[in-house]
């Protein structure tokens, strides 16, 4: 399976294999965008740090889309525009504040949900055969996220709520880029976006603002290009093959979590941790086999 996955003429033609490739970039992307976010927060509030990510994002977006011509922008469904604004102000919040009162790997254990959320919605809204090998490997996914909480009063904690709501809205912004990929333009969909989300977030950031450093001003605008750089990988994916088989993949979020988390904030593990990890690999490597 190995050696038919290097192969490089998949990454040409959409199908599985380039729509994991692409799903695979979301969770790296999104991984690192975590971590600046986390340390940003350390003198930032929450809301301005999502605010100047959806601005930056907006700005260096921008130049390269109007070089295509507006027509690229042109849309007859805007309603599901702003639907996918609103989605992604609330999901990030709660990603963010998530990001800020949880180790990485703690938060990743319930953001990770969104699998579970996004199947049935698929199923129902994009009418997607979800099928037995699909199921299989999200529930050996999330048997690894059972684990690492051991199963414990912790599951049940209030601040969990606040990464399992920002999980349940990217199932829904998933569900429409999903649903739009296929009418819209690439650039559309990344204009709107980081428009919608720019003005959306500026309200609740006029009550929090305090002025960025040099030096975070500078970390604000990779923030920014990262956000870009995984609305871009999601797209991708979803042009390249149904939503349903892609979402087992992001339970390597979790992997990369760890490996960031040791990296840059020195959160070390447990050997539940690891196992409960290791359950989330195979879960993904069995799923890719079977539809490879």
């Amino acid at each position: 399976m190995i050696s038919r996955f290097i192969k490089i003429d998949w990454f040409f033609r959409p199908g599985f294999r380039q729509g994991a490739f692409w799903a695979i970039l979301i969770v790296f992307f999104s991984s690192l965008c975590d971590v600046l976010m986390r340390y940003l927060g350390e003198n930032l509030h929450f809301t301005e740090i999502i605010f100047f990510r959806f601005f930056f994002s907006f700005l260096t977006i921008t130049p390269l889309l109007l070089s295509q011509g507006i027509r690229d922008l042109r849309t007859t469904r805007l309603n599901l525009h702003i639907f996918r604004a609103l989605f992604g102000v609330g999901a990030f919040f709660a990603d963010c504040y998530a990001v800020q009162i949880m180790a990485l790997n703690e938060y990743t254990v319930f953001v990770s949900c969104q699998p579970l959320f996004f199947l049935p919605l698929a199923f129902f809204f994009l009418r997607e055969k979800v099928i037995r090998v699909q199921l299989e490997a999200t529930i050996i996914g999330f048997l690894g996220m059972l684990f690492i909480q051991q199963a414990g009063p912790d599951v049940l904690k209030i601040a969990a709520l606040v990464p399992m709501s920002g999980a349940i809205l990217f199932a829904l912004l998933d569900l429409l880029t999903k649903k739009m990929v296929d009418t819209e333009s690439s650039y559309s969909l990344l204009f709107y976006f980081s428009f919608g989300t720019t003005l959306l977030a500026l309200i609740p950031t006029l009550f929090f603002w305090q002025t960025p450093t040099l030096h975070e001003f500078g970390l604000l605008i990779l923030l920014g290009i990262g956000a870009n750089l995984v609305q871009f990988c999601l797209i991708k994916s979803f042009a390249a093959t149904e939503a349903s088989a892609l979402m087992p993949f992001r339970y390597v979020y979790f992997i990369f979590s760890i490996i960031f988390g040791y990296a840059f904030f020195s959160e070390i593990p447990t050997y539940v941790t690891l196992i409960g990890a290791l359950f989330i690999f195979i879960g993904t490597f069995f799923m890719s086999y079977k539809k490879v």
